[in-house]
């Protein structure tokens, strides 16, 4: 059984500030900023959501089906690929563009400053979802605008249930195309700034969207994360780690982890659970794809 990933395949560099943001952002000069951070420590991962979401579901022994486009530059990306087993059946190269860039600045207090060049991710429109037997559900995780659209419309029409996972992109779209894969989708993940975000664009309250979809769950960092399902909240407890490296990637952990449990009937409180543990894992590891981990000892610690 599959479960398809659509969203960005990425390059991120990663840089560390030490110091904290809002010593330098003076809220009255918001509208003239110009500001420099000086970043002592730049690493070079490979990222972006499918690519993340698909590495994390391969450690856990699921055959994830990433869908993206990338560009001329893939080549490291796809030798990575590669060495860790992932199929790169549903990427497609778009030769005269680069790869997603993502370029993502994190201060002493975990705050992150983001800026996102998506490339060859535009052309996710002309990458048609590969047709698999099998296909379990698809989880539309932050894209281009058009393949975002086109590949929620071909699973809606193949019956395929669908995991709307609006992260960043969710401003690209409006009020009548977000309350259509509101529509189209069994499940919506994202964080509380997302969930808001949401409520506004749609002009629905969190209770009313809800009540569309089979559950809703809502990440909240390094506070947990709430499942909305049928009448109830499933509080979900983050799991405590004393040396926090780099929290980007975490979410993407925590869906890897939690699409499992759905897969394989854990339960929505035990596959929550698995997805804090996965997102702790990769917390203590710089980087999104650098974390290691046994399935064995992952599912006992449930």
């Amino acid at each position: 059984m599959s479960v398809v990933v659509c969203g960005s395949v990425a390059y991120d560099y990663l840089m560390e500030f030490d110091g904290e943001f809002g010593d330098f952002i003076l809220p009255d000069q918001i509208h003239i900023l110009s500001v420099a951070f000086n970043v002592p420590r730049l690493r070079k991962e490979f990222g972006g959501c499918a690519g993340n979401i698909g590495f994390n579901m391969k450690k856990l022994g699921m055959e994830p089906i990433i869908c993206a486009t990338v560009g001329k530059d893939f080549g490291d990306y796809r030798s990575w690929m590669e060495s860790n087993d992932i199929s790169i059946s549903g990427i497609k190269v778009i030769d005269d563009m680069y790869t997603a860039q993502c370029f993502i600045t994190t201060d002493q207090k975990n705050n992150q400053l983001t800026s996102f060049h998506p490339g060859a991710m535009e052309e996710g429109h002309n990458n048609p979802i590969p047709e698999a037997e099998g296909i379990e559900m698809v989880i539309l995780s932050p894209d281009g605008k058009e393949s975002t659209i086109l590949h929620a419309t071909e699973m809606h029409n193949k019956g395929i249930p669908i995991m709307y996972d609006p992260g960043q992109g969710l401003p690209m779209f409006d009020k009548s195309e977000v309350l259509n894969f509101i529509d189209q989708a069994e499940w919506i993940i994202l964080n509380e700034y997302e969930a808001n975000l949401l409520s506004e664009i749609t002009g629905l309250d969190q209770n009313e969207i809800k009540e569309k979809v089979t559950a809703m769950i809502v990440t909240k960092g390094g506070e947990g994360s709430d499942i909305y399902v049928e009448d109830q909240v499933l509080s979900i407890d983050p799991i405590a780690v004393e040396n926090e490296a780099d929290p980007t990637g975490c979410g993407d952990a925590y869906r890897a982890g939690l699409i499992y449990g759905m897969i394989n009937d854990l339960g929505w409180e035990k596959s929550g659970k698995l997805g804090s543990i996965l997102g702790s894992i990769k917390v203590q590891s710089h980087g999104t794809q650098n974390h290691v981990f046994e399935l064995e000892a992952l599912l006992s610690r449930l």
